[in-house]
């Protein structure tokens, strides 16, 4: 697939690495040459300097025979009209923007072929939001994706030493959880992924995929964790656009403050906010955390434009008795050793919004993917189609399918119900497949397993 980046900020350079390891045909345009070098400096692909919405500069990126358009600075001005110029002048089939701004968000009617032709926005701000509410809303897990428009999700827990589960062999999993209806999918283990089988056993300290009915997520978690109660109090450090909207969506279900620096934002916040504290000041004062009765806090969360501002400020909070410290960072080098220390969980911003990507990327009839160990691993829901005849999956067995090494069928969403497939479960027609890839290397052969052949177009 020839494909064109615009803008080599994190966003762009990371999905950039991710498509290119899969021998798509990349281009990546921006105004700064810096941003490029380092970027060819890592990975092999064509790069343009020039400013990513002036029809000229597509042209020299190969704007003319391209698939997609992936218009992602930090302009959503550029953006918008980057994916005009490429419907109008050169008829691109696919156009992806990012477009951050409230103001144009809450006006969906822009966005037609006859308006402002993109095919699929993409707001960092609201998927980033989304995860960490989710993260809030279930106590004690480190990650929480959407399968099958929610009904199933795959969550990442960390097994503690005496735990119920901990000892325990996953084929004795039914009987630890008669009522519960899950499957563990991936098991990381030293950072190791270990596939996992029914004599395989939990060991503490192992992060856990498993996938279930969204409705069984809280049984399943209390089996795996302690028995963490409800989060009640939440600080949110940065009244910004994330901020602001994490704000509004916790709100009435939980008792919030907004701590921002900049008193004109301060106003702002408290003016369109009805049911949270706003706080003037900064989040890296002791004393004011102190005064907040921050040792009382159940989740602080940092989400601040500034990653070191973020870090700093939530191990702080951390010493002084927060139960749960989130912190927003952007760069990818920082995610794995922010986590190390005393931050609970490390939300980098560009791996949320490469998983909304990829959806759009992949060939085949890819519904959604999520990005997991900071890239090297993917979940994918696939929908099979065709019959035995034209498809490599329809009408087969588990057993009997192809599959990489590395990759596991967790679950199988069949109209409303979430099945777990079994050696002899047979895949029929119009099943989302939902599959776990320990190495993303793999994804272009499972692909083409489910491609179907000619004849059934």
């Amino acid at each position: 697939m020839k494909i064109i980046i615009l803008g080599a900020g994190q966003v762009g350079c990371s999905i950039a690495e991710s498509l290119a390891s899969e021998a798509n045909d990349i281009t990546v345009v921006d105004h700064q040459s810096a941003l490029l070098e380092a970027l060819q400096e890592r990975i092999e692909i064509r790069t343009v300097i020039g400013h990513a919405s002036h029809p000229d500069v597509l042209i020299r990126a190969g704007i003319e025979d391209a698939d997609l358009i992936l218009a992602v600075t930090n302009s959503d001005e550029t953006n918008m009209m980057a994916c005009q110029i490429a419907h109008t002048l050169f008829h691109t089939p696919t156009r992806l923007a990012r477009v951050r701004s409230p103001d144009y968000l809450e006006h969906p009617e822009l966005f037609t072929p006859e308006s402002v032709p993109i095919d699929y926005i993409i707001s960092p701000e609201h998927l980033v939001t989304t995860f960490i509410r989710h993260l809030i809303e279930q106590p004690g897990v480190l990650q929480i994706l959407d399968f099958a428009e929610g009904k199933a999700q795959l969550v990442a827990v960390r097994a503690y030493y005496g735990g119920p589960l901990v000892g325990k062999a996953l084929a004795s999993l039914p009987r630890q959880m008669p009522l519960v209806e899950s499957r563990v999918v991936a098991i990381f283990r030293r950072g190791r992924a270990i596939m996992p089988e029914g004599q395989t056993v939990i060991e503490a300290d192992d992060e856990v995929f498993f996938l279930a009915a969204s409705r069984d997520i809280p049984s399943v978690v209390a089996a795996f964790r302690r028995s963490d109660k409800r989060y009640r109090r939440v600080i949110i450090a940065g009244g910004g656009n994330i901020g602001k909207q994490l704000a509004q969506s916790l709100e009435k279900d939980f008792h919030v403050k907004v701590i921002e620096l900049d008193p004109a934002r301060c106003r702002v916040l408290a003016e369109s906010l009805h049911h949270t504290i706003v706080l003037n000041g900064d989040a890296a004062d002791s004393d004011l955390l102190k005064g907040e009765d921050i040792e009382e806090t159940d989740v602080y969360c940092a989400v601040t434009d500034d990653d070191e501002a973020n870090i700093l400020s939530s191990l702080l909070a951390k010493r002084l008795g927060a139960r749960k410290v989130i912190s927003l960072i952007n760069r990818s080098s920082y995610v794995d050793l922010a986590q190390a220390g005393d931050i609970d969980i490390a939300v980098s911003p560009a791996q949320i919004t490469i998983g909304t990507l990829l959806a759009h990327v992949r060939r085949g009839d890819v519904v959604a993917v999520h990005s997991l160990r900071r890239g090297a691993a993917e979940a994918i829901e696939i929908i099979a189609h065709g019959d035995r005849d034209t498809s490599r999956v329809v009408g087969r067995r588990i057993n009997e399918l192809q599959l990489p090494a590395g990759t596991t069928i967790g679950g199988i969403m069949r109209g409303d119900s979430l099945v777990f497939p079994h050696s002899d479960t047979e895949i029929e027609p119009d099943d989302h497949v939902i599959l776990f890839l320990a190495d993303k290397q793999q994804i272009m052969d499972v692909e083409r397993l489910f491609q179907v052949a000619i004849t059934f177009l």
